[in-house]
C-alpha cells in the first residue's frame, strides 16, 4: 500500500474528517464513508479502523473540552440547555459514572462526552474509555461489512 499516493491520502483524510465530525455535536455520518472505503478495497481494514478511531476519538475530545468550559456560560441566553436539563444530565452522569463513556460510540453518545467534560472526568479515564468504545465500534462495523460483502 502506497500511502504517498494522493488518492489514498485523500481517502484517509476524508475518512478522518468524517469520523472527527461525526463525534462532535455536528450531524455527520462516518459509517457511510467507512463502509464505502472498505467495500472499495483500496485501503486495508486495519488502516480504516485506526484512522476512523483516531478521528472519532479526537472529535469526542472536542466535546469534552467544550464541556470543561461551557458551565461558565450557563447564564447566557444562547446557552444550549436550561439549568434543569444541565442538572439532570449531571445527576445522570453522577449516578451511572464514567462507564457511560463506553456508550460514546452510539448515536446519542456525543452529549455524554460533553457531560464528561462538565463533570471533570480525568482526561486519562476519558481517553481510555472513549478510545475503547470508538475503536470497538469501527472494528465491529468492519467485521459486519466483511461478513455481508463476502
Amino acid at each position: 500500500m502506497d500511502f504517498s499516493d494522493a488518492g489514498v491520502l485523500g481517502q484517509i483524510a476524508g475518512l478522518f474528517l468524517a469520523a472527527f465530525g461525526a463525534a462532535t455535536l455536528l450531524p455527520f455520518q462516518s459509517e457511510v464513508v467507512f463502509v464505502g472505503l472498505q467495500v472499495a478495497g483500496t485501503l486495508p481494514l486495519a488502516a480504516l479502523v485506526v484512522v476512523a478511531s483516531i478521528g472519532n476519538t479526537l472529535g469526542a475530545v472536542v466535546n469534552y473540552a467544550m464541556g470543561r468550559g461551557i458551565e461558565r456560560f450557563r447564564t447566557r441566553r444562547w446557552f444550549p440547555v436550561n439549568a434543569a436539563q444541565l442538572a439532570r444530565a449531571q445527576r445522570w452522569y453522577a449516578k451511572y459514572g464514567v462507564w457511560t463513556l463506553l456508550l460514546s460510540w452510539a448515536p446519542l453518545g456525543d452529549p455524554i462526552t460533553v457531560v464528561a467534560g462538565v463533570m471533570r472526568t480525568p482526561v486519562w479515564v476519558f481517553l481510555l474509555l472513549v478510545t475503547l468504545a470508538k475503536t470497538g465500534r469501527f472494528a465491529v462495523l468492519g467485521w459486519l461489512t466483511a461478513q455481508a460483502t463476502g
